[in-house]
């Protein structure tokens, strides 16, 4: 075998090798061919067969390869047009042919031949005033003569058109007129003919006369070569068309079938193209008529089809064509400008482009009930749907409903992600003024659902998030106004600013949602530092939009907004407004809660800026000089960044350390409070509001114990200042415009005293500690850096300034201006007293006499004020648990972003409004509660508090209504009415002891606290406390106890007072024992009132942590303080039935065991009494407290009695549980709760009652001991109008407690009618009734309730006369004979007898002496078909 090259081998090794290839005559593993040559057609063919010369070109062909590339369908295959269009004969000599088609300038001139015009007429020209030769404008000549194949240049295309209609003007006027129909044209087609006249339209029957071309359109006589070939064209012509009318129509189409069998098709194509060509000619020539029969087109029948009807296809062009033209003319005349055929490239008008041009058609309502789409104009104003506003407000450039003004949500979305920079600037601005419209509640009667809900669910927070980082200036201020707009509402910062220095106004509640859409599984056994490790962790691994669907501000922080600000405040510097945007932005999220404000502090640089850039020592004092424009507010100093600082300090005492310390904010607070506001070198507004941010930080790092060292350096400042207090007096009158920016300013100065007094108190005791555990070594609090004699000295200056005040309080407008500072006066005598009272250094008896100075010379001349008595009447229409709408939340609020709603503003008469009279009247019992606390012989003097009408009508309304919905904009509000209430009821504990009259009020405040001890909002831990403390069990509060209450209750048992039933109550199963009344059961609850407060506070004790921080709070312990920020609010501290908590608690805690598998066989020692207390308790508060439990349903309150039963074994069998429990089941059976009872309804704290009531019947099975008490529990839920699974419990799966449910008639508390009617209609159950009947489950000696119930229903379903389906009647009969078959006689009886129920009878119903003839009747009959129907069968 040969070898193959290889690389590096030399030419010579190549032939080398092709000398060995020729040597051993080897086959080639090519063949050498020579390709034929396309253009020397069938010649060039037989010369590629012969053998290639040695000299010709040699073509590598190889093997399985075509030579020829294949054809590329569906192109035609190339032709040669000179060899298809030249004819040649044969005899024609070569050498001639080509001289004759020979091109070269010399054959052209030697043949020149002069045109003959021997017969042309010479015409003189006639003499014009127009230039020669006479000019022409393009515009003048139509062109309506389409250009043929090429391209031609605009005036060329003038030139043809004009010669064209010179040349039809001077052609004779020869129409040939030919009666033809539609088909027998088209069918010329392909042959020339077709295109030769248009197609004329068959009506009627009738023939159509129509013009013919003077010229064929396929037959031109180019091949002849003779001059006669035009000539010979036109007889040939005249020739098809005399051919043609010869013909009759069916001949014509046989014609043309066999003509396109034979003819290729694509010259059957080129003939189509040639008449198409020519159709622009054809349109010349035809003269426009106002008859539409005159206005006719050539439609070929081998282009819509051959069997088509030739009249209808004529008809349906014409109409088409005539529809077309109208629709033209029609939009043409709607254009504001007519397109012109001159126009460049406008020789094909698109109309349908130019509809845009037209004018608007004007909107209409549309009459249905469907909504339309919401648009809105460029100010985010909604735009009603027929608001007819003009196209130059820019409110029509969108596609969809474009007659209608403005953009809906979808466009401005769209348009917010454009390329174009003013596009997304102004989309992201107008979305920005819809949110804040919407916010403020604009839309909300004019639309269907909330546009915020809307704009969230489509993403609108990560749309402003991405606009964010964009790079242009312009795009990034909109999308942080849109951001503002979406997250703060000034308003309810305004509003927060105003309660600042209310009573605990400091302490505000965290911005976090309290309905977030979160799991919580098996976390009730963790504790709250767990519970928030596994949220934080639960938060991190979800999605920024799941985050940020139940939570705005944290799904922010998780896409780190913070960063992106910092780079904004700091690189992009933008101006003002947006700077202002963002610090409002910033404080938004640093209400949200610690963890943000931690999140904030940690953002590298952040703090760094906002103090550097916005709180600077020094700054450029041109800022000052009035009309200013700031185009940059870095390096001046902005009270929105104090605020931001002060509210970032409000989270936490940790966060103010490293304010104060790292970020040098005591400097700066020195520098802003030590010069006074007029001083400062900024606009007056702006340097008062500095001032008084800057005083609000101090207060709320004294509210920590801390920059008090700072009170000794301002000392001269702040007594300089409370000098100046007084001057406000003066202002007042004068109405000037920062009087309510001076008056603000002052209350924060006095709230900062208030927290430095009592850090100053504290410093004692703290210095007592400190050396009584100088030797341990575990950490000590340090004192704090100002003693109580540095503050002592500022009470007279303030006293004072309070007396002035006050005897102002006639004129309206000085006291209504005023009253905000009189408030926190108030508050600071109370904690100054509380303080004092508690110095080793200060002499009680001097601490005294100055309470009874300020007692008589003050405070007893003010509440005999005519102001003060309108201010008591006042509370109930401000107050917020009587008005639950004046905080309802907002309609366009969402869950995700809290709000307080205040956007707009409150109305006066509201808890926060200007009018409201909560502030100064919490203060004022503030500082009452301090002076009787520290002095008792004070009480009596107040007695006259509790005796205004406004007050008690308020106290009155107040806990009759019912729970209020706990919202952020509730919340915040509620919590300042409850301070006023927990004062009332402070005072009223103390006038209990002292005052003989008291009494009168007793029921009415003590309904108050437990109303009270059910709403108390977290935070206020301490407060429920001490109403547990000293109120609820409080035997002062229950004069019912010591006037003859217990008598009264038998008495009202005796006579069955407001009730028809009898209160029976059921016997026991052990061993026998007196039952006691009703009333001696309520005089030894009433006795152990006390033991009955250590039960519930000892369940209570896991509140202790938060107690201990709420305590700190309210008792002044500013070194104990952590944070200013409340708990989150998930609902009350208590729950509604807290009355029950220890039956609950005692229930949970062996359902838990029993859940982990575990067998709890030690309960608590003291277990009988637990639950005998908590059943005491709550009879009493069903005897002469009713209402106030009138919140919780009457199944709930059953499903708590049931825990007796679920818990320890036979504890239900203990004698003082036993009795408390059959006296409550006595109550909760009388007729108006068992009314309300519906088990049906889900019941809070309950998953499933059906649930309980399974593990009822189940703990029956097992310890019941056939207890009629247990018993009665177990039949109270039977009755017919609750679930009817209930009952089939009890009959199909726990039939054997049938035996042991013998609760007698006679004891059983519930009236039978509730079980017997209606008659049961579910067959199943009645089945099961009468299968238990008949095999002895159920007997009237064992169970008797149940059997008369079973009974009652048999019967009267076995003698319904009620129609019913063919199945039911079929049961029904066979129920009927088997009961006449029974063998028992009783059963037998009683179920044919049955007449009615009869509670006095001991079976509990009646029989009939005999059936009425009717029922005996029907027996007969039933029975009778049963025996002929039974004899049938035996003689067969």
């Amino acid at each position: 075998m040969l070898s193959r090259p290889k690389p590096g081998e030399s030419e010579a090794d190549l032939l080398h090798f092709q000398n060995q290839f020729l040597a051993a005559r080897a086959s080639p593993a090519v063949k050498i061919v020579k390709k034929a040559d396309k253009r020397k057609g069938e010649e060039g063919s037989r010369d590629a067969e012969r053998l290639p010369l040695q000299d010709s070109k040699d073509v590598v062909m190889l093997d399985d390869f075509p030579d020829v590339p294949p054809a590329l369908t569906p192109a035609p295959p190339k032709k040669s047009k000179i060899r298809s269009a030249c004819v040649h004969f044969e005899d024609e000599d070569p050498e001639e042919r080509l001289e004759s088609h020979d091109q070269h300038i010399t054959a052209v001139f030697s043949k020149i031949i002069e045109r003959d015009t021997s017969a042309v007429a010479v015409t003189i020209p006639v003499p014009t005033g127009d230039p020669f030769p006479r000019t022409f404008h393009r515009s003048e000549i139509k062109s309506e003569v389409e250009v043929g194949s090429g391209r031609k240049s605009i005036f060329a295309q003038k030139i043809a058109a004009r010669r064209a209609a010179e040349k039809a003007a001077t052609a004779p006027p020869a129409a040939e007129h030919v009666q033809i129909g539609s088909a027998t044209v088209g069918a010329l087609g392909p042959e020339g003919s077709a295109g030769e006249a248009p197609l004329p339209s068959l009506r009627d029957d009738k023939t159509v006369d129509f013009l013919t071309s003077r010229q064929p359109c396929v037959i031109t006589g180019e091949g002849l070569g003779s001059e006669k070939s035009e000539q010979e064209v036109q007889a040939i012509h005249k020739e098809n068309l005399e051919k043609l009318q010869s013909m009759s129509q069916e001949e014509i189409l046989q014609e043309q079938e066999r003509l396109l069998a034979q003819l290729d098709s694509s010259l059957v194509a080129f003939l189509k193209s040639r008449r198409d060509g020519n159709e622009g000619q054809k349109k010349e020539l035809k003269k426009k008529q106002d008859r539409p029969e005159e206005s006719l087109e050539t439609v070929p029948v081998s282009q819509h089809g051959v069997g088509a009807s030739p009249s209808m296809q004529g008809s349906d062009m014409e109409e088409s064509v005539i529809k077309e033209e109208n629709m033209k003319v029609e939009i043409t005349d709607s254009l504001p400008v007519k397109p012109k055929k001159e126009w460049i490239h406008m020789d094909n008008v698109e109309f349908e482009k130019l509809e845009w041009m037209k004018d608007l058609s004007p909107p209409r309502q549309k009459k249905t009930r469907k909504g339309m789409q919401a648009r809105f104009s460029l100010k985010g104003e909604l735009i009603p749907a027929d608001a007819d506003l003009p196209t130059h407000l820019g409110l029509h450039h969108h596609g969809e409903e474009a007659e209608r003004a403005g953009y809906s949500l979808q466009e401005l979305f769209h348009l917010s992600r454009s390329q174009v920079i003013q596009q997304r600037t102004l989309a992201l601005q107008v979305l920005g003024h819809i949110v804040q419209k919407s916010r403020a509640g604009e839309f909300a009667s004019s639309l269907k659902g909330s546009v915020l809900r809307l704009l969230l669910d489509a993403g609108f927070l990560f749309l402003l998030r991405f606009s964010l980082d964009d790079a242009v200036d312009n795009v990034m201020a909109a999308s942080v106004a849109a951001l503002r707009a979406l997250l703060v509402s000034l308003d309810d910062e305004k509003y927060l600013d105003w309660t600042f220095s209310w009573y605990q106004g400091m302490a505000a509640f965290p911005f976090v949602p309290n309905n977030e859409e979160e799991e919580e599984d098996e976390e009730d056994d963790l504790t709250e530092t767990e519970k928030s490790q596994n949220k934080k962790l639960k938060d991190e691994n979800k999605p920024d939009p799941d985050v940020a669907r139940y939570d705005v501000v944290k799904g922010l922080l998780k896409t780190q907004i913070q960063h992106r600000l910092r780079y904004i405040l700091e690189v992009v510097r933008p101006v003002p407004t947006v700077v202002v945007d963002i610090l409002h932005v910033l404080t938004h999220i640093a209400r949200h809660s610690s963890e943000a404000c931690s999140q904030l502090l940690d953002c590298p640089r952040l703090i760094e800026t906002i103090v550097r850039e916005f709180l600077p020592t020094q700054w450029d004092p041109r800022v000052a000089e009035p009309g200013c424009l700031l185009t940059s507010i870095h390096g001046v100093p902005c009270a929105s960044a104090m605020k931001f600082v002060r509210v970032l300090a409000s989270g936490g005492r940790n966060a103010t350390a490293r304010m104060l310390n790292k970020f040098e904010m005591k400097s700066r607070l020195s520098r802003f409070i030590a010069e006074d506001p007029l001083d400062l070198l900024l606009p007056r507004e702006e340097a008062i509001r500095l001032s008084t941010e800057a005083f609000r930080l101090w207060a709320v790092a004294a509210g920590y114990g801390q920059a008090c060292d700072l009170y000794r350096d301002l000392y001269p400042v702040l007594v300089r200042i409370l000098q100046s207090l007084p001057e406000l007096l003066g202002t007042c009158h004068e109405k000037s415009p920062m009087l309510e920016l001076s008056v603000q300013r002052a209350t924060v100065v006095v709230t900062l005293l208030t927290h430095v007094t009592q850090t100053a108190g504290c410093t004692a005791e703290l210095q007592a500690q400190q050396s009584s555990n100088g030797s341990e070594d575990n950490e000590q609090i340090p004192p704090p850096p100002v003693t109580w004699n540095q503050v002592s000295n500022l009470r007279p200056f303030l006293e004072t300034s309070l007396k002035r005040i006050l005897q102002e309080i006639s004129q309206t407008e000085t006291w209504q201006a005023l009253q905000p500072l009189t408030t926190t006066y108030m508050i600071y005598l109370g904690v100054y007293y509380s303080a004092c009272s508690q110095q080793p250094s200060v002499n009680p008896i001097d601490c005294l006499e100055e309470l009874e100075h300020l007692t008589f010379e003050v405070l007893l001349p003010l509440l005999s004020q005519p102001a003060v008595h309108s201010m008591w009447d006042l509370l109930r229409p401000c107050s917020a648990l009587c008005n639950p709408l004046s905080c309802a939340p907002a309609p366009e609020s969402v869950f995700s972003i809290v709000s307080l709603s205040c956007t707009g503003g409150k109305p006066p008469l509201s808890l926060v409004g200007s009018k409201s009279p909560f502030p100064f009247l919490t203060a004022l019992l503030f500082l009452i509660s301090s002076i009787t606390h520290i002095h008792k012989g004070l009480i009596s003097k107040y007695s006259s508090v509790l005796d205004f009408k406004g007050l008690k009508d308020y106290l009155h309304l107040s806990w009759q209504t019912g729970p209020p919905s706990i919202t952020p904009s509730s919340a915040w509000i509620l919590r300042h009415e409850y301070h006023l209430q927990y004062f009332v009821l402070t005072l009223a504990r103390r006038m209990a002891g002292t005052c003989p009259d008291y009494a009168q009020h007793a029921s009415l405040h003590h309904c108050v606290a437990m109303a009270l001890l059910s709403r108390l909002l977290p935070g206020s831990e301490h407060l429920a406390h001490e109403v547990l403390l000293d109120l609820a069990f409080n035997p002062e509060f229950f004069p019912e106890g010591k006037a003859g209450g217990p008598e009264a209750a038998d008495f009202s048992d005796i006579l069955h007072l407001g009730t028809s039933a009898k209160l029976a109550q059921p016997g026991s199963a052990a061993a026998c024992f007196s039952k006691p009344t009703r009333g001696v059961l309520l005089r030894e609850s009433y006795q152990n009132l006390r033991f009955i407060r250590s039960c519930y506070l000892s369940h209570f004790v896991h509140l202790q942590p938060t107690l201990v921080r709420s305590r700190a709070s309210y008792q002044g312990q500013n070194y104990l303080i952590q944070s200013m920020l409340l708990p989150e609010v998930k609902g009350p501290i208590l729950p509604s039935d807290w009355p029950y908590f220890p039956l609950i608690s005692l229930y949970n805690k062996v359902t838990n065991a029993e859940t982990r598998g575990a067998v709890l066989n030690s309960l608590p020692l003291d277990l009988v009494n637990t639950v005998t207390w908590n059943l005491q308790w709550v009879l009493l508060l069903e005897t002469w407290r009713a209402k106030t439990l009138q919140s919780i349903p009457t199944a709930a309150k059953l499903a708590r009695l049931m825990c007796v039963f679920l818990t320890g074994g036979d504890l239900f069998l203990e004698a003082p549980i036993h009795c408390y429990a059959a006296a409550l089941l006595s109550l909760y059976c009388q007729p108006k709760a068992l009314d309300s009872l519906n088990l049906d309804a889900p019941l809070p704290g309950l998953a499933s009652f059906h649930d309980l009531y399974t593990s009822l019947l189940e703990q029956f099975e097992g310890v019941s001991f056939g207890d009629p008490l247990f018993g009665a529990f177990v039949l109270l839920p039977l009755q017919k109008r609750f679930s009817i699974h209930l009952r089939l419990s009890v009959f199909g799966e726990h039939t054997s407690i049938l035996r042991s449910l013998g609760v007698p008639l006679q004891q059983f508390p519930v009236p039978l009618e509730r079980y017997t009617s209606p008659p049961e209609d579910n067959l199943n159950l009645l089945q099961l009734y009468f299968r238990t009947l008949v095999t002895g489950a159920l007997r009237q000696t064992w169970c008797p309730v149940l059997y008369v119930v079973a009974v009652a229903h048999v019967n009267s379903f076995i003698f319904s006369q009620d129609s019913t389906t063919q199945e039911g009647d079929a049961a029904r009969k066979s129920m009927l004979r088997k009961t006449w078959l029974l063998v028992d006689e009783t059963l037998k009886k009683h179920l044919l007898y049955y007449k009615m129920l009869n509670a006095e009878s001991p079976l509990g119903f009646d029989l009939y002496e005999q059936l009425p003839p009717m029922r005996l009747k029907y027996l007969q009959m039933v029975t009778q078909k049963e025996n002929k129907e039974y004899a049938s069968v035996l003689v067969s």
